[in-house]
């Protein structure tokens, strides 16, 4: 038993030190803060975290910073880089073509949508261009009304007695009023066809009120749905956007959920910004970040998270690099240096 434990051993030390003759490639991409360039310098959580495991194994390494999330994954698959780090998801799929190292971050997708989004309001139904066409048609109507009265009862009494133009108002008025209240005592009809159309005006009355009151309670229940997103089942028929081959993608088309894939997050996060994009599905603690730094007053997020995953690093299939970098990451979430990093960059204790 114990020879076995001291094989073991001299095969790690054995990697390492030939690991450490290489000068290693790894391959990264632009997701703050995972992997980004401060000051000239590459930077990040996922960055930092391997420079302190090559610095314990004493690797040599260069970084090559890729366009996009495919061409990293690709050059781990086509064997030009020998690690890669970032917000990378484990999946089954993935680990069909690359290896990974254990996971070095709990992760998950969730929704960003605009700041402050706009919720339905009586003063937005109001100014809809369908009921203000409809009041406009309401009001030629009670002139009409008012004029057609006007022109029955101008002789029966002085409150109808005068030309059209001085008499518009005062007919408009009692129109309205007797479509409002449902009548107009201090001025009833005297004549027999004014009171025919005064009847007909005070019963169609309560079918025009209930019209309206149904219309805006109908607009603004419509609006509601349209304009309020709380969570990722309220993203159908809405514009929304991820970036292309990533997860967040694959989860939307098993939903049906139709979005549009963008090549970077750079890409996707600037469509947010110019309005062309009602929700951003995408992993949360990098929106989390932006929603606390740059799209800060931008962008809010909503719901919970949801498809909980980890981050790890990839690695070629079959890498000598997996079982040293695994053991030192066990190391670190023992003696504190994971936390440290973790609360770094996150603000928050990271213990695993």
């Amino acid at each position: 038993m114990l020879w076995r434990r001291v094989s073991v051993v001299l095969l790690l030390v054995g990697a390492a030190t030939s690991l450490a003759a290489q000068d290693l490639r790894l391959v990264t991409v632009t997701r703050t803060p995972f992997s980004q360039v401060e000051s000239g310098q590459d930077t990040g959580f996922a960055i930092e975290l391997w420079a302190a495991i090559a610095d314990e194994l004493n690797l040599a390494y260069t970084i090559d910073r890729k366009n996009s999330f495919p061409e990293m994954l690709q050059a781990i698959r086509d064997g030009d880089a020998d690690i890669a780090a970032a917000n990378i998801s484990i999946t089954a799929d993935r680990e069909t073509v690359m290896d990974f190292s254990q996971p070095i971050f709990a992760s998950g997708l969730r929704v960003m949508v605009h700041a402050g989004q706009e919720r339905a309001s009586v003063f937005s139904v109001l100014w809809s261009k369908d009921l203000l066409l409809a009041v406009l048609g309401a009001v030629v109507l009670l002139l009409g009304g008012g004029m057609l009265m006007w022109g029955f009862e101008r002789r029966s009494q002085e409150y109808f007695d005068g030309d059209a133009q001085e008499k518009l108002f005062p007919s408009f008025w009692w129109a309205l009023n007797l479509v409002v209240n449902g009548g107009f005592e201090e001025r009833v009809p005297r004549t027999a066809l004014g009171r025919i159309f005064a009847t007909i005006l005070v019963i169609s009355s309560l079918f025009i009120v209930s019209i309206f009151v149904a219309h805006i309670t109908a607009a603004m229940t419509v609006d509601a749905i349209q304009s309020s997103v709380q969570g990722v089942n309220d993203l159908y028929g809405k514009r929304v956007g991820t970036t292309a081959g990533s997860t967040a993608s694959t989860y939307l088309d098993q939903r049906d959920l139709q979005h549009q894939g963008f090549d970077d997050l750079e890409t996707l996060l600037a469509a947010f910004e110019a309005d062309e994009l009602d929700a951003v599905v995408f992993d949360a603690p990098i929106l989390s970040y932006y929603v606390n730094t740059d799209g800060a007053g931008v962008g809010e997020l909503v719901g919970s998270v949801f498809l909980r995953e980890n981050y790890g690093f990839g690695l070629q299939t079959g890498s000598e690099l997996r079982e040293p970098i695994n053991r030192v990451l066990l190391r670190f979430a023992e003696d504190g240096t994971y936390r440290a990093l973790y609360v770094k960059w996150f603000g928050t204790d990271g213990a695993r």
